[in-house]
Formats: structure tokens, C-alpha cells, sequence
């Protein structure tokens, strides 16, 4: 099963399939890759015993620039395993970089989420998809309902208080709609960034 792969100078973790939204854009739609991965679709969640084997077994460390929690899943499924990840890698290259793309929604997987632990990740990005909570629900299809939207905001405004915080959507928005999520990312005092699905 592929835990880790690389997509230029960046090694991402593949660490769950499992994913509370089932966004209309998602790429495990459309492809089972991504990078130098034959299939991101895992048979069993890793072991950390089995991330760490496959993390100290790489010859490439070298070449990386950043580590990345994005697989084919919400890494914030396993968000306690996360922090534990981030240990290791972090007592191993103290100086690497490490991210983790997210929808925001651990506080609805996961209530006793302590937020604070995020400072040991040097940042997050946060999918925001939407300047309102039924155009969330429509493009994201979480499966909490119109609480998701609401939840996602205010995991974003507690992590800013311990990493660096992004905000994204995609190019499947209205132009309009991009407008006001660029303005709500400069109401919040965070980055906007606009990714393209294809």
C-alpha cells in the first residue's frame, strides 16, 4: 500500500481513505494516483509503526522541501496519529517543513481535539470551498449537514492562534462566489489561494 509519495519536491502522507465530505471535485473521483503513486486507495489504515518503517526507509529525504498530510482521505480522521506522525518526522528533521491539507472539520470527527498541538505543524490548509453554508453543502457534501460550515470557520480561526493558516477553494466556484471567499479570507486576515481541479 502507498503511504508515502512525491509530487515534485514534496512528500505526502497517505495515511486514510476514510473522509467525512464527499466533494463533487474530489480527484479520487476521477483517478486512483497521484504523483509517483500507482494507487492511493489503501486495503487497511497504516500501522505508526508502519509509517515510521516507511519514513526511515526512504533514500529520497534529502530532495524533500516539505512533508504534507494529504492522501485519499481527511488525515484529521486519524488527527491524534497526525500529531504522533509529526513527532517523528520532527525528531528525525527538525528543520522539515510539515502541512496538513484539510476540510477542518476534526472538531465534528473528533470533539476532544486538543487545537493546540497543531503548533508542532509549521502549517495548514484548510479547504474552505464555499462563502456560505448551502453552497458548502452542495459542493462538499459533508456528512454532518449545514453544521460543517460553521464548524469548519471555527477551526480556522482557533488554528491561526497556533500555525499558519491558507485557505482554499477550487476553480469549480462561480467568479462571483471566489469574490466573497476572498473577502472573507481577508476578514479572517488569512491567504486566499484559488486551486485548479484539472
Amino acid at each position: 500500500m502507498t503511504i508515502f509519495y512525491r509530487l515534485g519536491q514534496k512528500l505526502y502522507i497517505n495515511i486514510t481513505n476514510a473522509c467525512p465530505c464527499a466533494c463533487i471535485f474530489c480527484i479520487r473521483n476521477f483517478s486512483d494516483s497521484v504523483g509517483d503513486a500507482e494507487s492511493l486507495w489503501l486495503e487497511r489504515e497504516p500501522t505508526i509503526d508502519e509509517i515510521q518503517s516507511a519514513f526511515e526507509s526512504r533514500q529520497d529525504l534529502g530532495q524533500i522541501d516539505e512533508i504534507v498530510f494529504c492522501g485519499y482521505g481527511e488525515p484529521m480522521e486519524r488527527a491524534d496519529d497526525v500529531i504522533e506522525i509529526c513527532k517523528m518526522i520532527k525528531n528525525a528533521l527538525p528543520n522539515m517543513p510539515i502541512r496538513i491539507n484539510t476540510n477542518g472539520l476534526v472538531w465534528l470527527i473528533d470533539s476532544a481535539f486538543n487545537i493546540s498541538q497543531l503548533s508542532l505543524v509549521d502549517s495548514v490548509s484548510v479547504s474552505l470551498n464555499a462563502d456560505d453554508a448551502d453552497e458548502y453543502i452542495r459542493v462538499t457534501n459533508p456528512r454532518f449537514g449545514l453544521s460543517a460550515y460553521d464548524a469548519m470557520l471555527e477551526f480556522v480561526k482557533a488554528a491561526k492562534q497556533y500555525t499558519k493558516v491558507t485557505l482554499t477553494v477550487v476553480d469549480v466556484l462561480t467568479p462571483e462566489r471566489i469574490k466573497n471567499c476572498n473577502l472573507l479570507a481577508e476578514k479572517l486576515a488569512l491567504p486566499l489561494v484559488v486551486r485548479s481541479i484539472m
